[in-house]
C-alpha cells in the first residue's frame, strides 16, 4: 500500500508514506486508493480511501491535509485543519504542528516530502514540470525557513514520478526551459521522434533542492507510467481514459 524513504524512516516522531494506488475502495479506472477530491471518483469512496491514508500516517482524517495545486509556486503553512472547509489554493504546504498530516497530491507531477529534523518543521511539495520551473521548491524551503528550519537540516525525499524514459515533450516544452537557464539542457535527451525529448523531472527536481542548500536528498526511484502501482494522468490520456486517480503522499509529526 506504501512506499518509504530510507532517510525519512530513520527519523524519530516522524511518519510519512508515499502511497500506491493499492487498499481503497474505489472501483474502474480509480481502483482502488483514489484521493483525488477533484477527481470525478465517487465522493463517498475518495473520502474512505483518505480516511485510510489518515490512519496510516496515524491522523484523523479532519487532520489529513492538501491544497488545491494549480502548478503554482505557491505555499501554504497550516497550523491546523483548513478553516471554512476550503482548501487554500497552493502547490505545498509546510506545518510545525504536530499530529497534522500534510500532503502533496499527485499522478505523475513530483511529490516531495521535507522535514528538518531538529527544528520539528516539515513540508508536502507538489512539483510538476511548471512548479519546479518557476520555484515552488525554493518557495516551500523559504517557508520552511520562516517556521525556524534551517535548510542546510533538512532532509527531502523525491516520491513516484514519470521518470525520464517515460516523459517525452516537444521543442516548444524544451525551448522554455532552456530560455529560463542553458544548463536545463542537461536534463534533456533525444527521443526516438525528431522534434522531441525525454525530460529527467526528478533530476531537475533534485537541482533545485540542491541549489536551495538541501543535500540529504532520498528518491524512491519509482515510474508512475510504467508502474501499474500508480496512477498516471500521462498514462490515462494514451489510454483514451475520461479521468485518472490522484496519490495523496503525506507527512506528519507524531504528538510527543
Amino acid at each position: 500500500m506504501t512506499l518509504g524513504s530510507e532517510l525519512l524512516s530513520a527519523i524519530p516522531g516522524l511518519r510519512h508514506a508515499f502511497f500506491t494506488r493499492a487498499g481503497g475502495v474505489s472501483g474502474g479506472i480509480y481502483e482502488s486508493l483514489n484521493g483525488g477530491l477533484g477527481s470525478n471518483d465517487d465522493p463517498a469512496h475518495v473520502a474512505e480511501n483518505r480516511r485510510r491514508m489518515a490512519q496510516q500516517v496515524g491522523v484523523t482524517p479532519q487532520h489529513f491535509l492538501s491544497v488545491h495545486q494549480t502548478h503554482s509556486p505557491d505555499v501554504a503553512v497550516a497550523t491546523g485543519p483548513w478553516q471554512g472547509g476550503s482548501r487554500p489554493l497552493a502547490d505545498a504546504i509546510v506545518t510545525r504542528t504536530e499530529g497534522l498530516a500534510i500532503g502533496a497530491t499527485a499522478a505523475d507531477c513530483g511529490p516531495i516530502l521535507l522535514t528538518d529534523p531538529r527544528a520539528r518543521v516539515i513540508g508536502a511539495v507538489h512539483a510538476g514540470w511548471k512548479g519546479a520551473l518557476t520555484g515552488i521548491v525554493e518557495a516551500t524551503v523559504n517557508a520552511m525557513e520562516g517556521l525556524g528550519a534551517e535548510r542546510s537540516g533538512i532532509v527531502a525525499a523525491i516520491g513516484p514520478l514519470i521518470r525520464q524514459h517515460s516523459y517525452e515533450v516537444g521543442n516548444e516544452f524544451v525551448e522554455r526551459f532552456i530560455e529560463a537557464d542553458a544548463d536545463n539542457a542537461l536534463f534533456f535527451v533525444p527521443a526516438a521522434r525528431a522534434d522531441h525529448a525525454m525530460f529527467d523531472l526528478a533530476g531537475f527536481i533534485r537541482m533545485r533542492l540542491e541549489n536551495s542548500g538541501v543535500l540529504m536528498i532520498d528518491d524512491i526511484g519509482a515510474d508512475t507510467y510504467s508502474d501499474e502501482r500508480f496512477y498516471s494522468y500521462r498514462r490515462s490520456v494514451h489510454r483514451g481514459e475520461p479521468d485518472y486517480g490522484r496519490h495523496v503522499h503525506a507527512i506528519a509529526l507524531e504528538r510527543d
